[in-house]
């Protein structure tokens, strides 16, 4: 190349040169041996002074290098005289730790061949020794000057000697030993007969110098004691960088030079790799880098900023937001705006709603609509939520189509519908949701038809008649008619009259005669259709004076008989606990329909001879290839609990959660665990958790619901302690007792309703599930929740007393448990009545005492947890009266905001149980475990409040200064510090 160019040899040195060192600082010096001297006697401007055997030996001598610089060397050269054995020490060398060193010598020997007439002891070589010690102690003596005790290196021969015609040629040699254990070390010479010249001797140790690799930075590290030995030197992250894998460390080989590091930083989030990722330089002002690593700063996403460096996220701008699942790096989205072209079609008291999308969905493509009903008064003017009967067809929220169907509307009346338009952001916005509304009137609608009429008893001229109310009377019964005629007669007139109750007496009737009779109900919009036609027939003129003269006859053929009549009676009941027959079960499904006026009454699928077919009757087969399982997200009581989706045919995907039975079931466990969904399957309401179905032909056996997002009430409660308004917690509780009204309605008793059966949706929205499985827990059962020491599984903490003790469960003894419930969530999820024994608790509840009411509790809402644990069952309200008390509550705030430290019942509350005695805690850190702040322990710790001298001083301001920043929070650990005061008598003022 420098023949084809101009270049000057000089030019190509340095500049080859330059490239060699960059070369060299990109790869961690790995070519490069770095060294550092111990000593060198080509320095020496004085005499060496270094210590010779025998005197006639070795000889210094002064000279001068190629340079012309003087220079002290050694000489010996007594190759006439026979037997030599001349030695040369050194001066003593610490050796500064180091565990192997080098030594280079310089030296000069003479060819014998050219010394004329010499003897043949000649030599042309010398021995290298060395010998330790902890200090400078040698004299001209001690050692002895032999092999034991000094430590032989080598026997160094030259390359070249030279003889008397050519000039001197230098010989450069380097020898290492080790591993070096004592202060320090003296070298020594040994002359056998040669005639040389020791031009310069350095004594150094080699080592691997400071460097960066991986964002770490590694010492100066010196070589280990053998050559092959690897010296671990462990790292330090650069400024601003974080380890991602330990151990941090790079292994300095013999020769000096790094080997490939273990472990690694990275730049932290922030910041950024800069300097040929040597240094991690801040994110400037507009750039973010949300999470830890190699990559580079971003400008910021839409609609978000970064006012300041070093940004690991970039903050919204105001009116956008992120949803909780969205990612740091996502852009801001704001809420969307009101649906468009909202039309209404009213027919009767049924109506339909559909709607266009919003015009701005925000950005995001997670778009809900909520349906707000409310019914309008006009004597008040004003308009109120609708009520659980007003049907929302698919549901009222979260709904994904624009289409709703509205039934069950009263007749001739005003309503008011809300369509909101809600996101993954709406919640995040302080704003109420945008929506479309529209107000509609009813239409004139007759009542539906009386169901059945029954003949409750017969003169020869009268009969006594009772039907129940239609399913739907769309308005105020105003009263019924009853038309009648003689059967066989149907061209005769009909005779009619009415009735202001759902019973009547039809008077001048013919004796022993049949007629055919129907009724039906009339309202404000005229009479509803006539029920099916029956017949009844009076009782013969005649009877009663035939009766006097048969009645001995009478008498006697009953008493024949009667034997043969108990006989067939017994052999039926028999057959009909044997078998219950198909025309039954059909009976029964209409009987039911009577029971409750236009509300279906639970079956209980152990009543049926074969559960299958209970499973058939009230779950849908799901066939198995549309349910795909995600990941199991829990146990239950027959096998695990699984998250997956559902696509079924003509419908659209839903996460779902998933149930399966264990593998090596028994036929008892297949049917105590398809009996949940045989028993969920009757239900059909938004607050009780939903069955799409069941999957039995495949396995393993599978009962799919819907997927509730955030899982059981009680946990979620207890990782978001503090975090809700009371309005929040009450529209929770009203959703539950909602849900326990419609199973009342039912005649369905739940027997363990706690927060743990209660399951949470991302809308907040509180479903009862856990249908039946308590009840069948096996003896061996270990949960502690329940006990059997009273017969049977038990929780004790929620059951009322009479089924804990008589075993007698109703909806009053739900009631009780929904008690629980509402002190279970007004307390974030305390477990109730805390560390008390079962058998505490029930001897508590018999003497009257109650739980008192939680911290921040509205007054109105314990008393009616009072209300809820009266002792006589049948003074507990209600669950319709539960859910309407909660309504006047949430629509009268006000009434939510008064807190009161006394007890308006007549039940004692366990205030023993609520004020923790922080004598009895050794910690600040085990004071804060009982009241459940355990999550603040380092920052009390840290901000030097270890004592409860100190803590009892601390003010709000104190806890908002040590990151105590939740309100809920501040009042509860403030609570608390007060009862600490007025435990240590003092009367320091509280701020809250």
């Amino acid at each position: 190349w420098s023949r084809r160019c101009p270049v000057s040899p000089a030019l190509l040195f340095f500049y080859c040169l330059f490239l060699l060192s960059i070369h060299l600082w990109l790869n961690l010096g790995a070519s490069c041996c770095f060294t550092e001297t111990l000593m060198d006697s080509k320095w020496a401007t004085t005499e060496l002074a270094w210590t010779a055997h025998p005197e006639s030996g070795w000889e210094e001598v002064s000279g001068y290098d190629d340079a012309m610089n003087p220079i002290r060397t050694y000489q010996v050269c007594n190759v006439r005289d026979l037997n030599q054995n001349n030695w040369l020490r050194t001066d003593f060398i610490p050796r500064k730790d180091v565990l192997r060193v080098y030594v280079e010598l310089k030296f000069t020997v003479r060819d014998c061949n050219s010394i004329p007439n010499i003897p043949g002891s000649c030599k042309e070589t010398f021995n290298l020794f060395y010998y330790e010690s902890e200090s400078d102690t040698a004299t001209e003596s001690n050692p002895s000057w032999m092999e034991n005790p000094y430590v032989k290196v080598d026997t160094i021969a030259p390359d070249e000697s030279f003889s008397m015609l050519e000039s001197g040629r230098v010989n450069t040699k380097v020898r290492s030993f080790g591993p070096l254990s004592k202060t320090g070390f003296y070298l020594a010479f040994q002359d056998l007969g040669a005639c040389m010249s020791l031009i310069s001797v350095r004594v150094f140790y080699k080592k691997c110098s400071t460097t960066i690799a991986n964002f770490a930075v590694f010492p100066e590290t010196a070589t280990g004691a053998e050559a092959t030995s690897l010296v671990i030197a462990p790292g330090v992250c650069v400024q601003n960088a974080n380890e991602v894998s330990v151990p941090l460390k790079l292994y300095c080989n013999g020769d000096g030079e790094w080997m490939v590091p273990v472990g690694a930083c990275t730049c932290m989030a922030g910041f950024e790799p800069a300097m040929k990722d040597t240094q991690c330089q801040a994110c400037s002002p507009g750039t973010f880098k949300s999470k830890q690593g190699d990559d580079f700063c971003s400008p910021c996403p839409p609609n978000s900023r970064a006012i300041s460096g070093a940004s690991s996220v970039c903050s919204c701008r105001s009116g956008y937001y992120r949803a909780d699942s969205d990612s740091l790096d996502s852009a801001c989205t704001s809420v969307p705006s009101a649906p468009r072209n909202l039309i209404s079609i009213v027919n009767e008291t049924s109506l339909v709603l559909e709607w266009g999308e919003p015009r701005d969905t925000g950005g995001r493509s997670d778009l809900l609509y909520n349906v707000i009903c409310k019914k309008c008064l006009p004597e008040r003017g004003a308009c109120s939520r609708c009520d659980d009967n007003v049907d929302v067809s698919p549901r009222r929220l979260g709904l994904t189509q624009r289409r709703v169907s509205v039934r069950n509307l009263q007749a001739h009346t005003r309503y008011s519908f809300e369509i909101q338009a809600v996101n993954g952001v709406s919640s995040k916005s302080l704003s109420p949701p945008q929506y479309a509304s529209v107000n509609i009137t009813t239409n004139q609608a007759a009542p539906s038809a009386v169901p059945t009429v029954h003949l409750m008893g017969a003169t020869a001229s009268t009969m006594s008649l009772s039907w129940l109310p239609p399913d739907k009377p769309n308005g105020i019964i105003l009263d019924y008619e009853i038309k009648y005629h003689e059967k066989g007669r149907e061209e005769a007139i009909a005779h009619t009259v009415t009735a202001q109750r759902s019973s009547a007496r039809v008077e001048g009737l013919r004796p022993g005669t049949s007629y055919v009779v129907q009724v039906r109900a009339r309202t404000v919009a005229g009479y509803g259709h006539y029920s099916a036609p029956v017949d009844f027939s009076t009782n013969l003129e005649s009877m009663s004076s035939s009766l006097q003269v048969q009645l001995p006859f009478i008498v006697g053929s009953a008493t024949a008989g009667l034997v043969f009549i108990i006989a067939l009676v017994v052999i039926a009941i028999v057959c009909l606990r044997k078998q219950r027959t198909g025309s039954e079960l059909e009976y029964t499904e209409k009987l039911q329909q009577y029971i409750t006026p236009g509300m279906k009454v639970y079956i209980d699928p152990f009543t049926y001879e074969d559960p299958n077919e209970a499973i058939r009757e009230f779950a849908k087969e799901i066939d198995i290839s549309c349910v795909k399982i995600e990941e199991v997200i829990g146990a239950g009581e027959f096998g695990e609990v699984c998250r997956g989706r559902l696509k079924q045919p003509g419908r659209r995907e839903i996460i779902v959660a998933i149930k399966t039975l264990k593998a090596g079931y028994t036929e008892r466990q297949r049917r105590d665990f398809l009996s949940e969904a045989s028993i969920m399957g009757q239900f059909d309401h938004p607050n009780i958790i939903r069955l799409e179905g069941v999957v039995t032909k495949s396995r393993p056996v599978m009962i799919v619901t819907e997927f509730m997002e955030n899982g059981a009430l009680d946990s979620f409660l207890r990782m978001n302690d503090g975090q809700f308004t009371v309005i929040q917690l009450v529209g929770m509780l009203r959703g539950i007792a909602a849900g326990m009204k419609y199973l009342s309605d039912m005649n369905y008793v739940h027997r363990d309703l706690a927060a743990r059966n209660i399951l949470v949706n991302s809308n907040l929205v509180c479903k009862v599930s856990d249908f039946g499985l308590s009840r069948f827990l096996e003896d061996d059962s270990t949960d502690p929740t329940y006990t059997s020491s009273l017969g049977g599984k038990i929780p004790i903490r929620w059951t009322a007393p009479e089924a804990i003790a008589y075993r007698k469960f109703t909806s009053a003894s739900d009631v009780w448990s929904y008690g629980i419930v509402m002190w279970e969530v007004m307390s974030y999820g305390e477990r109730p009545y805390w560390d008390m024994s079962n058998q505490d608790v029930i001897n508590a509840v018999e003497q009257d005492y109650r739980l008192p009411p939680p911290m921040d509790c509205p007054t109105a809402l314990h008393q009616l947890m009072l209300d809820c644990w009266v002792k006589e069952r049948n003074l507990r309200p209600k669950f319709s009266q539960i859910v309407n008390t909660l309504d006047k509550l949430i629509r009268n705030a006000a009434s939510l905001k008064v807190v009161s430290s006394t007890h308006s019942g007549v039940s004692q509350p366990l205030l023993d149980r609520c004020v923790p005695d922080y004598t009895t805690f050794t910690t600040v850190g085990d004071w804060l475990d009982a009241i459940k702040m355990s999550r603040y322990r380092d920052n009390f710790l840290n901000a030097g409040f270890a004592s409860f001298d100190l803590v009892a001083q601390m003010t709000a301001e104190d806890l908002l200064r040590i990151g105590v920043t939740l309100a809920g929070h501040q009042k509860k650990i403030l609570g608390s510090i007060q009862d600490m005061r007025l435990q240590m008598n003092q009367t320091l003022p509280i701020q809250v």
